[in-house]
């Protein structure tokens, strides 16, 4: 039996991750680090089945991370180092291996945003991914084209949910999200997606640190029309961010580009809806859908 084919949800169980084929670095990194376990376990003069059994896993498993073919979790490093006394050096590659776990867009997103004490976003046509539900997320990545396959579909997906740790994080950072009407009553996935996914904004918007705010579709004048807002502050003060008409779309840490991303959130935030009559909004919408 492959251990690591078993799925809860679109996160993959077991002592394995799939690997994106498209991301070549990566994958070379993937590649070097399988064949230093096989170069070490063949030192030991053990089998791909032996490893197994001493590690806990079939030897499909092994052959296929020796091969590349998928990213070795960290618990399956540290297994592997103990069983071929390979003396922390098997292990220490798990650095390597959690820096090519995910593609580098999305990585890079989530690690500005692990970072981060403070998270101020708008929105004009959809959530934010940091408030989907899977089934919203789903939904929203099979329009994109071309078509992801089924199985980079799941991964993307499960990046997207993966993000949300950050509202469980220990000092809790402070969010403030922008959302736009239309996104509230765009019918992504159809009802039985969208009530959810409401249910999910207001159970979130009763954290303490989180501010969720609804921009209403009669209040057409405001900066935020030229697109999305992701700003983060961090603890020594600096900030990133981006917009898709400031710095050609991509992320900035200038300061002064920051301070026009802070004047457009701040005007956005000013004349979205309160936080409160945000909440009866969305149940409203929620009564409707």
């Amino acid at each position: 039996m492959d251990a690591g084919n078993t799925k809860t949800g679109a996160e993959s169980e077991g002592p394995t991750w799939d690997l994106n084929p498209t991301d070549d670095s990566d994958a070379a990194v993937v590649v070097t680090v399988g064949r230093q376990i096989r170069l070490w376990r063949e030192l030991k003069g053990l089998r791909a089945i032996d490893l197994g059994r001493l590690i806990g896993y079939g030897e499909d498993i092994i052959r296929k991370v020796e091969r590349g073919d998928r990213i070795p979790r960290p618990e399956f490093l540290d297994k592997v180092d103990q069983a071929l006394g390979a003396n922390g050096l098997v292990a220490a590659m798990k650095q390597d291996i959690l820096k090519v776990r995910y593609p580098k867009r999305p990585r890079s997103l989530a690690k500005l945003e692990i970072q981060a004490v403070e998270l101020y976003m708008y929105n004009i046509f959809c959530l934010q991914g940091l408030l989907q539900t899977e089934e919203y997320a789903r939904a929203i990545m099979r329009t994109f084209r071309p078509l992801y396959s089924p199985k980079e579909l799941e991964r993307y997906v499960s990046i997207r949910i993966g993000r949300q740790r950050a509202f469980d994080r220990l000092p809790a950072p402070e969010f403030s999200f922008v959302l736009e009407e239309m996104a509230l009553r765009r019918p992504v996935g159809g009802a039985a997606v969208m009530r959810p996914q409401l249910e999910r904004l207001l159970e979130v918007s009763e954290r303490p640190n989180v501010e969720i705010q609804v921009m209403p579709i009669a209040y057409a004048d405001h900066p935020g029309l030229s697109g999305m807002i992701h700003l983060l502050k961090f603890p020594d003060g600096t900030g990133a961010g981006h917009c898709e008409d400031l710095n050609g779309g991509r992320p900035t840490t200038d300061p002064k580009q920051l301070r026009f991303l802070e004047l457009r959130y701040g005007i956005i935030r000013g004349q979205a809806l309160t936080p409160k009559e945000s909440r009866d909004f969305i149940l409203q919408v929620l009564k409707e859908t």
